[in-house]
C-alpha cells in the first residue's frame, strides 16, 4: 500500500516533529509514506485567497491515480477498527495509493473538496492541523496493526 499524506504547513514545534517521525519510522514496515507539507499562507489578510492557493498547490500535489480523501470535520466519522476495514478494503479493491489531505488552519477550498473521492473525520472537534497530523498517522498505523491481527494498547 502506498500512503500520501498531504499537509499544509511544517510541523515547527519539535515535540510534534518527533511524534510524527515516530510514526513514520513504524508506519515502514506495511506501507511506502511519502509526506508533501504544502506552505500554509497568512489567512489574517485574506482567508478566501489563503485557502485558494494552498488549494491550487494540494491539487498539483495529489498523484495520479491515488484515491483521494479530505480529512474534514463534516466528513465519515470511523474508529479505529473501521479505518483500518476500511484501508483493507481499498487494498482488496484494487487501489493501492491512498492521498490524505490535511488542510491548512482556514480548512479547505472548494476546489479541493471537489477532487477528493471521500471525506473522513477525526472526529467532531477541530484539531490543530499539526496535531491532525500526528492523528492521522497514529490511526494509520494502528489500522495495520489491526488489519494484521497484531497487538497494539487499548
Amino acid at each position: 500500500m502506498r500512503i500520501t499524506l498531504i499537509a499544509v504547513g511544517k510541523l515547527k514545534e519539535r515535540h510534534w516533529r518527533e511524534a510524527a517521525q515516530e510514526y513514520i519510522k513504524r508506519l515502514g514496515a506495511y506501507a511506502t509514506l511519502k509526506i508533501v507539507e504544502i506552505t500554509d499562507r497568512d489567512v489574517t489578510r485574506d482567508e478566501a485567497r489563503a485557502m485558494e492557493q494552498e488549494g491550487a498547490d494540494i491539487l498539483k500535489a495529489i498523484p495520479d491515480g491515488a484515491h483521494v480523501v479530505a480529512l474534514d470535520v463534516k466528513g465519515n466519522q470511523m474508529s479505529s477498527p473501521d479505518i483500518a476495514s476500511w484501508i483493507s478494503g481499498h487494498g482488496l479493491d484494487g487501489r493501492s495509493h491512498l492521498a490524505l489531505i490535511i488542510g491548512g488552519s482556514a480548512g479547505l477550498s472548494p476546489q479541493v473538496l471537489a477532487r477528493v473521492d471521500e471525506r473522513i473525520s477525526l472526529g467532531r472537534i477541530t484539531l490543530p492541523h499539526q496535531l491532525a497530523r500526528v492523528v492521522v498517522l497514529e490511526q494509520v498505523y494502528r489500522a495495520f496493526r489491526i488489519m494484521r491481527n497484531e497487538p497494539y494498547h487499548r
